[in-house]
């Protein structure tokens, strides 16, 4: 759970004690595993060096996966008759994967390229651009994480944006046109608990961007080098992103410009391996407790603008339905 808040006094009281009934009812449920997919789709390698690099960042992905017990689907390092574009598109042309309430996660690992209108996946054989994979994924429902560990791949967030979708790009522009090293430091901090960073024993997709991202910046001062990436994470359908240094610790600490809604509540509930916990909570009412929790981050965002009792009369609202589903899970 990410709740925290205290009001005083009588109402006060009230709430720690539907806190209290949470967390009770938090630790004893039970629920059947989620059936999410990971696909991870290589680039071409352009050389040997980079075809090592891309090949171990694609194995930590499936590593986690087996971990997790997820569908891990590889393009991209075998030999088809069909080019690696067309099984991508078919894949995603796919009703079967189109829908459902676990999530899709689609990982691109390789080069990327950007001409000032259109940012390309170098793919073996033909690319991809931005705007095709943003039509290729239009018809799924399903909650769709897609991660662009490439350079020049800031457009991708733009084009690929929307409702229940978390994306994230290696860059900030797609002028940022040298190697990436973050699909790197993302992969392993998605196998990794010390990117594990509100210690609730899960990685969230949040966390593991966040973890990754401090990676690289450290990486970048320790060889005496200008940074030349700069990760950004998108969930809330504004197509802008979020830069990690805008967070402290799991929550955005700075205010978007002209009002505009902050990201990383929604990717901090994508979870490639769910705690034993959490997998104990059924998908029905997991969905329900996430947009509930939602309500309850953009409540506190807006708390300055509330008087207290508006604020806390709201708060106990959304605390008593969270407390709610905890008990009839229980």
């Amino acid at each position: 759970m990410i709740i925290r808040d205290q009001g005083s006094g009588v109402r006060g009281q009230r709430l720690r004690y539907i806190i209290l009934v949470l967390v009770v009812c938090f630790l004893s449920i039970a629920r059947l595993p989620a059936g999410q997919t990971v696909v991870v789709v290589t680039g071409a390698p352009g050389s040997a060096e980079f075809g090592e690099k891309f090949s171990a960042w694609a194995g930590q992905w499936s590593k986690a996966c087996d971990q997790a017990g997820v569908d891990c689907v590889q393009i991209g390092s075998g030999t088809h008759d069909t080019s690696d574009r067309d099984l991508l598109k078919d894949y995603l042309s796919d009703p079967n994967h189109q829908q459902g309430q676990d999530a899709l996660w689609l990982v691109l690992i390789g080069h990327g390229t950007f001409d000032g209108r259109a940012a390309r996946f170098n793919l073996r054989g033909p690319d991809v651009t931005d705007r095709e994979l943003g039509q290729w994924v239009l018809p799924v429902t399903r909650p769709l994480a897609v991660i662009n560990t490439t350079a020049c791949s800031s457009p991708f967030l733009k084009a690929l944006s929307g409702a229940e979708r978390v994306v994230v790009s290696a860059t900030k522009s797609g002028f940022e046109i040298n190697f990436a090293h973050f699909g790197g430091a993302l992969a392993e901090a998605m196998v990794s608990l010390e990117a594990d960073l509100d210690k609730d024993g899960q990685v969230s997709l949040l966390e593991a961007f966040l973890t990754a991202s401090d990676q690289i910046t450290a990486w970048y001062t320790s060889q005496g080098r200008l940074k030349t990436e700069h990760a950004l994470i998108d969930d809330n359908a504004d197509g802008l992103g979020t830069p990690a240094d805008w967070f402290s610790g799991i929550r955005p600490a700075k205010q978007a410009a002209q009002g505009a809604s902050l990201d990383g509540y929604r990717a901090h509930q994508f979870c490639l391996k769910p705690s034993d916990i959490e997998k104990q909570i059924p998908d029905d009412l997991r969905a329900k407790r996430n947009q509930l929790e939602l309500q309850v981050m953009q409540l506190r965002d807006s708390k300055a603008t509330l008087s207290d009792d508006e604020y806390y009369i709201q708060l106990e609202t959304l605390l008593v339905q969270i407390a709610e589903i905890y008990e009839y899970i229980d």
